[in-house]
């Protein structure tokens, strides 16, 4: 038995009646700390506002959708995520609904990260694999990605953060005065001159 698939289409004029559920509406008003009452038709007027809202969003992303290479009917997550990227009036949606990343990219980006921020110079392709390489480094020719920093790394995810013995131990004062003291190229205090 095949499935109703057919859009359901707008409604043209106001008829009174709401296609989400006005009590369910009235109960996610009343979980507001903020909100003490509310009446009756300013939830109304909310729940018309939030089909409008919906509306809007489905209808950016069928856009979406529809500007792909091999055009589809339906909608996908990734179709909302453009939209969502893609509209200026949308923007306030990127946290909750942001682009979805592969997880090697994800993994190559931590690597490179973690790397930047040992201090490490190199990665080596047996870390990275051989058909991947660190985002935003260069080789050297020799076959090895140059991150940041002078020292090849230790392996995958072992490369130690800031918070470790040669950056001033635990305390986090410390380590400020040691960053601030190679920031500024000087090891010693300043002498002041009278």
């Amino acid at each position: 038995m095949p499935y109703n698939t057919a859009a359901v289409p707008p409604r043209k004029e106001p008829s009174g009646q709401t296609q989400l559920p006005l009590s369910r509406v009235k109960k996610i008003i009343n979980q507001d700390s903020q909100i003490a009452m509310c009446s009756n038709n300013a939830a109304f007027v909310i729940t018309l506002a939030a089909e409008m809202f919906i509306q809007h969003l489905a209808e950016e992303a069928n856009t979406q959708a529809k500007l792909e290479r091999k055009p589809r009917r339906n909608v996908q997550y990734k179709d909302v995520a453009n939209a969502v990227s893609t509209h200026d009036n949308l923007e306030f949606l990127e946290d909750v609904v942001p682009k979805t990343v592969p997880y090697k990219k994800v993994k190559t980006m931590a690597l490179a990260t973690q790397a930047r921020l040992g201090g490490d110079l190199k990665i080596s392709h047996e870390r990275l694999g051989p058909s991947r390489q660190a985002p935003t480094a260069a080789t050297n020719g020799g076959g090895d990605i140059i991150v940041n920093g002078n020292g090849p790394a230790a392996g995958a995810f072992a490369v130690a953060l800031r918070n470790d013995d040669r950056h001033g131990g635990e305390d986090p004062n410390k380590q400020l005065e040691l960053e601030m003291r190679q920031a500024t190229g000087r090891d010693g205090d300043v002498r002041m001159s009278g």
